[in-house]
């Protein structure tokens, strides 16, 4: 029973903390409106959070290591609720910029930290099963949190998402002090940030997965991060209308992780994950170059989305794997290349959207995969712990 709270407190933890990573992308066009600016440049709010994301990350999985998974995530959900909440009152552009700062800040400490969590305290024979599906149900915040965020902007404006998100952030705070344990089998140890790095980043495979996973994820990220966009400026939907595409897109992440689950046991893991983002990758590239009716195009892209997300829980899988008593650096590390890759996806993809319209968004997409796959079949074909 108390396991079974534990991961429930997890699983409600990744969930909200992808939702208020997540939540921007419906709401970019509104707060263009409001604040008088562009839509390519209130998609730097993404780079903002993912930018600070990247940096907490790295910096959490040795302090997670050393000192206890237990602090660390209620650290990083107390912060994380902070940004949220406070965004809903944000005057201006610039701070709602500092905010997502403080957001990805906070929302980073979770992660590499609840995944350290369950690896530490599950079976070896289960772990990918539990880890696939955490994420999962994560990935459920693009099914159920997010079009749920462009209904409330629709009828309560793009500050009301923003306010109620936050509110249970700091209910999922609450419940955390209760049921994460206060004994994990990380234990108390001395900190040592740089043995830590050193010892995994000297593992070439390593190196070599966490090239794959920025690429992976830039292409994940610039197609989710101006998806909603498209939508409303090619087949002039409004905010909340496009509610029930993103929900059907939310699908495609939720059948994608499940599957990466079992995906991540099997010897041939890697060709098949290389296959899949760059066939994702593709579908992307349809997706924004071909005007097709509006259904068509939300087919499109829950199928892309869907091939995207099948990498992310094979890899946190095998960085858990390769880090033995470092887990929580090892998926930290992993976490730092997923936020390099939001940076790039929203930050790249912005500079094409303005420069070339919505394709270039779509080329960066198969751009990114095509590479991620040339790095596996060079680098990881047979890539085992």
């Amino acid at each position: 029973m108390r396991q079974r709270r534990f991961l429930t407190a997890v699983a409600l933890g990744m969930f909200f903390t992808q939702s208020a990573s997540l939540m921007l992308a419906p709401l970019l066009v509104a707060m263009a409106n409001e604040f008088d600016t562009l839509v390519a440049v209130a998609g730097q709010l993404a780079t903002a959070t993912f930018a600070a994301w990247g940096v907490s990350v790295v910096t959490v999985g040795p302090l997670s290591d050393s000192f206890g998974r237990r602090p660390v995530a209620l650290t990083g959900l107390t912060l994380l609720s902070i940004g949220v909440l406070a965004s809903a009152f944000a005057p201006n552009l610039g701070t709602l910029m500092a905010l997502r700062v403080v957001t990805g800040l906070g929302g980073g400490m979770i992660p590499p930290n609840s995944m350290a969590a369950v690896a530490d305290s599950v079976p070896t024979a289960r772990r990918a099963q539990i880890i696939g599906g955490i994420m999962a149900f994560a990935t459920l915040s693009g099914v159920i949190g997010v079009p749920l965020v462009a209904v409330a902007a629709d009828s309560g404006g793009w500050r009301l998402p923003f306010l109620v998100i936050g509110i249970l952030l700091a209910a999922c705070t609450l419940l955390n002090w209760f049921w994460f344990p206060k004994n994990e089998g990380a234990g108390l140890r001395s900190l040592s940030f740089l043995s830590r790095y050193r010892l995994i980043l000297a593992i070439p495979v390593f190196r070599a997965a966490l090239t794959v996973n920025v690429a992976q994820r830039m292409a994940y990220i610039a197609l989710f991060s101006y998806l909603a966009a498209y939508l409303i400026k090619t087949y002039e939907m409004s905010v909340g209308a496009i509610a029930v595409p993103l929900a059907l897109v939310g699908i495609g992440t939720v059948v994608g992780s499940y599957i990466g689950g079992p995906l991540a046991n099997r010897k041939d893991r890697m060709p098949l994950m290389a296959i899949s983002s760059l066939a994702g990758g593709a579908a992307a590239l349809l997706l924004f170059l071909i005007e097709v009716p509006v259904w068509a195009a939300v087919a499109i892209a829950t199928g892309a989305v869907a091939l995207l997300s099948v990498a992310w829980p094979l890899m946190i899988t095998f960085s858990a794997e390769i880090s033995t008593q470092s887990r929580a650096t090892g998926v930290g590390l992993l976490g730092a290349s997923n936020q390099s890759g939001g940076v790039g996806g929203a930050a790249i993809g912005g500079v094409l959207l303005a420069a070339s319209g919505f394709p270039g968004v779509g080329y960066l997409c198969l751009g990114a995969t095509a590479f991620s796959a040339l790095v596996i079949a060079l680098f990881m074909r047979q890539a085992r712990p």
